[in-house]
């Protein structure tokens, strides 16, 4: 995977959102938020979550889609529960995915992240083919930003947001890209 100049991966499918906007000049993108959504809720592999990044999703489709009425929402990535990741925003672009939020003192981290979206809820654990896929995508991303964090949602809104939620193994997901850097740093070409 790569990122080309307008910060789309290739090779990716890629499916535009109308819900993001430029990022402010100057502004690095330094932080890696990492989030859960399935739509309807803990139920999964349905369309829910594309239609509502690209305001499609019908109201009188499921009864908690009311909720989400004229709401405007997107992230960078959205990885599904057989590591399937799409793009909906390219990560030049700022994603509406953090809402009001803080880390390390600054607001407004949509500003300076990217946001990625797992298939998933704060009751079930995440599949072997996520890990995978998120740890891919974080490697290419470190390579392409300065990101220097990598929180999950509840950690920029906290009290507010609960995702990843309880069944995200950070401790798999850290190690897992600590054995990928030690692997590019191996691997003839890298530094």
């Amino acid at each position: 995977m790569q990122i080309d100049a307008n910060g789309c991966l290739n090779g990716m499918r890629f499916i535009p959102s109308p819900n993001c906007d430029g990022r402010p000049a100057g502004c690095a993108i330094n932080l890696l938020v990492i989030h859960n959504i399935s739509l309807p809720p803990d139920e999964f592999s349905g369309d829910g979550v594309i239609e509502l990044f690209t305001n499609q999703l019908d109201p009188a489709a499921h009864p908690y889609y009311q909720t989400l009425r004229n709401l405007k929402v997107s992230a960078h990535f959205f990885i599904r529960r057989d590591g399937e990741t799409i793009q909906f925003v390219a990560c030049g672009k700022r994603a509406w995915h953090a809402g009001i939020s803080n880390w390390q003192g600054k607001t407004h981290c949509n500003d300076f992240s990217i946001g990625v979206e797992l298939e998933g809820s704060d009751a079930r654990p995440f599949t072997d083919a996520q890990y995978t896929a998120l740890t891919a995508l974080s490697r290419v991303l470190q390579e392409a930003y300065p990101i220097a964090d990598i929180v999950g949602h509840s950690d920029i809104a906290a009290g507010r947001k609960t995702d990843p939620g309880p069944h995200f193994d950070w401790e798999r997901y850290r190690s897992a890209l600590l054995a990928a850097r030690q692997d590019d740093a191996a691997s003839p070409g890298k530094e």
